[in-house]
């Protein structure tokens, strides 16, 4: 062991070295994403999960396609109900992003102390002006996750001038 004369270090003492990192990983983490964080359920059966790998199709109807984690309770809700609530994270909404994604802790759950209101798509976060509400198309395991296909069946937009996005593994604005 080396001794480190109180020096503090930028980089994570455990982290993978670069010529041992998956090539398609490195590729996704060069791809700016949106921060979203998906929500369904009703009553103490909510939950929600903060996803970065969504996107919107055009079309009659417009569709959404998201890659879920094969255990996130999230996927059990949506196929449970059927349907999902989508929102579109700002940079203020970044230490709820946290929280949806398990980084930082939640005592007493995801939506304790968090107004939301109950809809037929699942819990709709107060504080978020763009969402849309999507009913389940499909959920199939592709690779290492499960790709959720959805119809939107409503979408509310406002002016988002800071973005929250997620980037080379953390959360960036534009602004950045």
């Amino acid at each position: 062991m080396s001794e480190s004369h109180g020096e503090i270090h930028d980089e994570h003492p455990f982290v993978t070295p670069p010529e041992q990192r998956d090539p398609a990983r490195r590729l996704r983490g060069r791809l700016a994403a949106p921060v979203t964080i998906l929500t369904a359920g009703r009553d103490r059966n909510r939950t929600g999960l903060t996803v970065s790998s969504l996107v919107v199709a055009e079309g009659a109807p417009p569709l959404a396609y998201c890659l879920l984690g094969p255990e996130s309770d999230l996927i059990d809700a949506l196929r449970a109900t059927g349907r999902f609530v989508v929102h579109v994270c700002a940079t203020e909404h970044r230490s709820i992003a946290d929280v949806f994604a398990g980084i930082r802790p939640s005592p007493g759950g995801l939506f304790r102390g968090r107004e939301a209101m109950d809809t037929e798509y699942g819990p709709r976060l107060a504080g978020f002006d763009t969402f849309a509400f999507c009913s389940l198309v499909g959920a199939r395991e592709e690779s290492y996750s499960v790709l959720v296909r959805a119809t939107i069946d409503e979408i509310v937009t406002a002016e988002l001038d800071d973005p929250l996005l997620y980037f080379r593994g953390r959360y960036r604005s534009l602004d950045a």
